[in-house]
């Protein structure tokens, strides 16, 4: 039996995010029934530094979403941040042994073990794993291989590994917190899972969720996952340049930052006034724009240094989605299709329905994807040669058709 709720746990750098979600019974479509939030100060980049702190603010949102649901709390799907975080692509072969020649679930399951057999440092594990397509004797871009007839099956995926580290200081604040993970996925795919159609997925689509402390990113083609980075570079960056460059305190170059940086061509003002703890403070705006338009053409050089590596650079047809609380950054879809020389667009949440008046906000867009994987994913699957600690093995495969059934 599946259970009553889904929990999603986005452990941000500067903020926890928990929703809950049920199923409607009536339209089968995932129902938002309680969320939370609660500022996080135990974070660097993605990246737990302070333990209690982080096991504190995820208490806090917990408590609240469990308020606004009436329900208890004990399990989720959580996300893994940080620039620790990366991906690789690797290979699987194996040769098919059964006497009538047909794929079966078990060997794909093998060819799938097969390419996770990855020399990695000591301090590494895989978190995740990505079949991208099957070979059959040559045949190649299978989608699912099962139920034809081979000798030789082959995969080609895509591999994702993080610090053992920060997954241990991470693991250690969700028990503090009494919260078990069900699930551990990247911040990029739980986001794409919420705001992508299978056309974008098709097509060839990139993600860009843009935190405060770092930026997924997450490319999309051929409805798999080709591509995983995670930029230690986020909004935090922008407020810190802005306190540098404008000589002023971190929460006035905050409010600068909210309230004024713009990265359209705005020839109407001047001066940047804020107000804070009965103070004015006068700013020149230029200033101010010049100093957020450098810091967010940087973000996209690395941006695009990640599309040229899988030579995806000015040719994802599908554009550029932008997620994440940065995202709201007025001009920024503009700023970054000029840069990337690609369409980009603010994504939006789709196919959910219940208290979606708060989650519609870019911020909560992770959180949702993680809530709708924690749904989608159980009950767990098999775990990779590094899954002791729990980590799951998310093969396109086995839940492709229940992604089918929620995007329609």
């Amino acid at each position: 039996m599946k259970p009553e709720q889904f929990v999603g746990l986005d452990i941000g750098t500067s903020m926890v995010r928990c929703v809950i979600g049920t199923v409607d019974p009536n339209g089968g479509m995932p129902s938002i029934i309680g969320h939370g939030q609660s500022q996080n100060d135990g974070m660097r980049r993605g990246a737990v530094v302070h333990v209690d702190d982080v096991a504190n603010a995820i208490v806090k949102a917990v408590t609240e979403a469990e308020r606004i649901s009436g329900m208890s709390i004990k399990r989720a799907t959580v996300n893994v941040n940080g620039s620790h975080v990366s991906g690789i692509n690797s290979e699987g072969v194996i040769a098919i042994s059964a006497a009538n020649r047909e794929i079966t679930p078990d060997d794909r399951a093998r060819v799938e073990e097969a390419a996770t057999i990855v020399k990695l440092p000591s301090n590494r594990e895989i978190i995740q794993f990505f079949a991208k397509n099957y070979s059959l004797d040559g045949q190649k871009n299978i989608k699912d291989p099962v139920g034809m007839h081979g000798v030789r099956l082959e995969v080609d995926a895509h591999i994702v590994t993080a610090a053992t580290p920060n997954l241990s200081n991470l693991d250690m604040a969700l028990e503090k917190a009494e919260v078990t993970a069900n699930h551990h996925t990247v911040s990029g795919l739980a986001a794409a899972e919420a705001v992508f159609t299978r056309q974008q997925k098709e097509a060839g689509t990139a993600l860009l969720d843009i935190g405060s402390g770092t930026t997924n990113l997450i490319v999309f083609e051929d409805g798999e996952v080709q591509h995983v980075a995670v930029l230690p570079i986020g909004g935090q960056h922008i407020t810190n340049d802005l306190a540098i460059g404008l000589k002023t305190d971190l929460n006035v170059a905050e409010a600068v930052k909210i309230q004024h940086a713009d990265l359209r061509e705005v020839k109407s003002k001047s001066t940047a006034v804020v107000k804070l703890d009965g103070q004015a403070y006068n700013f020149d705006f230029a200033e101010v724009s010049m100093i957020v338009e450098a810091r967010v053409e940087e973000m996209l050089d690395y941006i695009e240094k990640e599309l040229q590596k899988i030579k995806r650079a000015k040719k994802l047809p599908g554009g550029i989605i932008l997620t994440g609380g940065t995202s709201k950054l007025p001009g920024l879809d503009e700023f970054t299709k000029e840069r990337l020389q690609l369409p980009a667009r603010q994504g939006s949440l789709h196919g959910i329905g219940g208290l979606v008046d708060t989650v519609e906000d870019p911020s909560y867009v992770t959180v949702v994807g993680l809530m709708l994987l924690d749904m989608l994913l159980l009950p767990a699957l098999p775990e990779t040669n590094a899954g002791s600690r729990g980590y799951s093995v998310n093969t396109s495969s086995v839940i492709k058709s229940l992604l089918n059934k929620l995007k329609g």
